[in-house]
């Protein structure tokens, strides 16, 4: 059955600005497919040495762009390939209403500029330190590849499960809904969306591969396991919401003591994802994020730029400034397990 409001996705991801490990394309492919289809995937860069994605890549039907380096200007060629088919979707496949884009560079704003112009939404993603701000404002919706890679995480099955394709267990697709959830705009969402873009994710999902009969029977054997969900029923309908942010915030509190070994414990998160420099404003969003009490005054500081040369003090990390006077935050390949 196909949803007649879901959006139908074109992705076209620049492999050397989205790092191109499994993990990362894996994060991005679930933030597009839980906003709608992908109809329509293509990668830019790919060498040899991106050969970890193959399965990823066969696996989603993406078409492949491969590097041939031939003088400086190989960069500004795969840029203008990725302009020329974008426009040939857009002009071509009526179908594809979404665009996304997996790059920061500010030369792809005129591109982003006609498909909107087209009536076509455009959601940008790409690493904090490569991110243009006029890519950013230009795009529809725009996420850092940071804050993908953030999301609800969901656990690593291990290498023989993987060979042997088992279904994910009941805490991977918790995790899986909760990222779901979270992403909506919706406080409550209707409990066949939630199916619709789990097959989306899934395609081989089945609730009765959990001992349940029904979607329904499955939401609420988790909603009593896990408690991170709630389920009310309207007018004959289930919905389906996260427990509220609140409840966990009165639970743990950010202050002096604390504050450091938290700090340390994003920046660990970064790190293992692949990120080896980042914006301030992605680590102060994410600790916003958990810690919605959060402020500079809270740990003893009086800008988030102090709390930063602070953290550089302690050897956590390195502050530098990138051409345009912006501040970029450098992970050490070592941290302590201590703060």
């Amino acid at each position: 059955m196909i949803n007649n409001n879901t959006s139908h996705f074109a992705l076209f991801v620049d492999l050397e600005n989205c790092g191109a490990k499994v993990a990362t394309l894996n994060n991005i492919l679930e933030k597009v497919k839980i906003r709608g289809d992908i109809l329509l995937g293509k990668v830019y860069g790919y060498t040899d040495r991106f050969s970890d994605l193959k399965e990823v890549l066969l696996s989603n039907t993406f078409t492949v762009v491969p590097s041939l380096r031939f003088g400086a200007a190989q960069k500004n060629n795969a840029d203008i390939l990725l302009v020329i088919d974008a426009l040939e979707v857009a002009f071509t496949n009526p179908r594809i209403d979404s665009f996304c884009i997996v790059s920061g560079d500010s030369d792809y704003t005129p591109l982003v500029g006609r498909l909107k112009s087209m009536g076509k939404f455009v959601l940008g993603i790409s690493r904090s330190e490569a991110a243009s701000k006029i890519f950013i404002n230009a795009c529809n919706e725009f996420q850092f590849l940071e804050t993908v890679s953030q999301s609800r995480s969901v656990p690593v099955k291990t290498e023989s499960a993987q060979q042997s394709e088992e279904t994910i267990d009941e805490e991977q697709l918790m995790k899986l809904i909760e990222n779901i959830l979270d992403e909506r705009d919706e406080q409550e969402v209707f409990a066949s969306e939630v199916k619709g873009t789990l097959m989306r994710l899934r395609p081989d999902f089945n609730e009765k591969n959990y001992g349940c009969a029904t979607f329904g029977k499955l939401l609420t054997k988790l909603e009593q396991k896990y408690r991170t969900i709630a389920i009310t029923n309207d007018n004959y309908n289930m919905m389906v919401s996260l427990h509220s942010p609140e409840e966990d915030a009165k639970r743990t509190q950010i202050g002096k003591e604390n504050w450091k070994q938290i700090f340390l414990g994003k920046l660990k998160q970064y790190k293992d994802n692949g990120f080896d420099r980042i914006n301030p404003s992605i680590l102060k969003a994410d600790i916003q994020a958990d810690y919605p009490q959060f402020t500079e005054r809270i740990i003893g500081f009086r800008r988030f730029s102090d709390v930063m040369k602070q953290l550089q003090k302690e050897g956590l990390l390195r502050v530098e400034m990138d051409e345009q006077k912006t501040m970029l935050l450098i992970i050490p390949d070592k941290l302590p397990e201590k703060a």
